[in-house]
Formats: structure tokens, C-alpha cells, sequence
């Protein structure tokens, strides 16, 4: 899949993007209020657009093959939209 010259660039940036996502969503939830934790989702919904870069980099540079890039762009969308809706959740 990755190249081992790429362990601590491309790989490290893909697992430091998207285990932030989860973090900033932990980090909210333990906030003061409602507007506190849709802060935080929105910085959740930031690291995950990070992430889907990171995806789409390395399908650009051939370390993914196109159905593995798929599989992993249609999670990413779908994580997304359950961002969106929390993030539209609290803020009405």
C-alpha cells in the first residue's frame, strides 16, 4: 500500500487527520453547553476534509488502487453527513 519512505509523512498525516475527527467530537461532548460542542464538530468536520485530502493524495500518487480509494471516499462522505447532522442538531 505505502511506500516505507512515507510512514512518517503521508501515513502520519492520514492517521493524525482522522483519529482528530473522533478527538474533537470526545473533547466536545465534555464541553459546557451546546454551542461549545458544535465548535468542536465543526473542527471534527475540518480534520475529516483533511483527511479526505489525505485519501485522495494518495490515490493520486497510486498507493491506493480505485476501489480501495472508493471504499474509503464513500466512508469518509458518510462520516461527513453524521457530522453535519449533529452539527445541525445542536445549533437549532
Amino acid at each position: 500500500m505505502f511506500p516505507d519512505e512515507e510512514r512518517f509523512g503521508l501515513v502520519s498525516q492520514l492517521r493524525r487527520s482522522s483519529s482528530s475527527v473522533a478527538t474533537n467530537l470526545v473533547e466536545g461532548y465534555k464541553r459546557r453547553g451546546k454551542k461549545d460542542f458544535a465548535r468542536f464538530v465543526n473542527v471534527a468536520e475540518g480534520s475529516l476534509e483533511e483527511t479526505k485530502y489525505s485519501v485522495l493524495l494518495s490515490f493520486d500518487l497510486n498507493y491506493f488502487k480505485e476501489d480501495e480509494f472508493g471504499r474509503l471516499n464513500l466512508l469518509c462522505d458518510e462520516v461527513g453527513k453524521m457530522l453535519t447532522g449533529l452539527y445541525k442538531k445542536l445549533t437549532t
